[in-house]
């Protein structure tokens, strides 16, 4: 865990040890937490990686985990802004990032969740979750995109884990990233030929 900064270190030292004794239910509270009320960057990936080296066999329980608690989290800010609307937004967010995001979603639909969902920090992910919100995506469809999303990238980082063992911290410093973007802009590439093919569907 040497990549992280030297606040998280304390943060790891303090949460690793909790989540050490509650296990899977541990990561995804606070993955939850992580994904609604606080904002710890990289703590999530990190929890993954230290406890599938102590066991192995358990790399997809700690990723489900995770995935579910962080999807819990970003409904309840959905939920949010979709009761506290665009005052919301403007109370945590600048104008010029509001309407930026506003256009990829407006642009893209849920793929303006999936695929942040899939990148790690410091991709604004947060502002995408409170814009579905706004725009009134339904529930049923965004708990499905931010579950995609999320699993894609803790299954990843628990694959690593499982695959490299103590080495996978580095591994993933140097790659998460660029695997990341990849996986994602394939994602993408997908879903707007989707919406291209039922858009000439819908025009012929």
């Amino acid at each position: 865990m040497h990549y992280l900064s030297e606040l998280l270190q304390q943060v790891m030292a303090w949460i690793l040890p909790v989540a050490e004794r509650l296990g899977a239910p541990g990561l995804a509270l606070i993955a939850f937490l992580d994904s609604s009320f606080l904002s710890l960057p990289q703590v999530g990936d990190a929890l993954i990686v230290a406890l599938t080296i102590q066991h192995p066999s358990r790399w997809m329980l700690y990723s489900a985990a995770t995935t579910v608690g962080s999807t819990a989290g970003c409904f309840i800010l959905y939920s949010i802004a979709r009761k506290g609307g665009e005052a919301f937004l403007r109370r945590r967010f600048t104008e010029d990032q509001i309407e930026r995001a506003l256009g990829l979603f407006q642009r893209y639909g849920l793929l303006a969740v999936i695929v942040p969902a899939m990148l790690p920090p410091p991709t604004p992910f947060k502002i995408f979750v409170l814009l579905a919100g706004l725009a009134g995506v339904r529930p049923v469809a965004f708990i499905v995109g931010i579950a995609i999303g999320r699993g894609f990238r803790f299954g990843g980082i628990g694959w690593l884990a499982y695959k490299y063992g103590p080495q996978a911290t580095q591994y993933i410093k140097d790659n998460l990233a660029t695997a990341s973007l990849v996986v994602a802009g394939v994602v993408l590439i997908i879903g707007i030929a989707v919406i291209v093919v039922r858009r000439l569907r819908q025009q012929a």
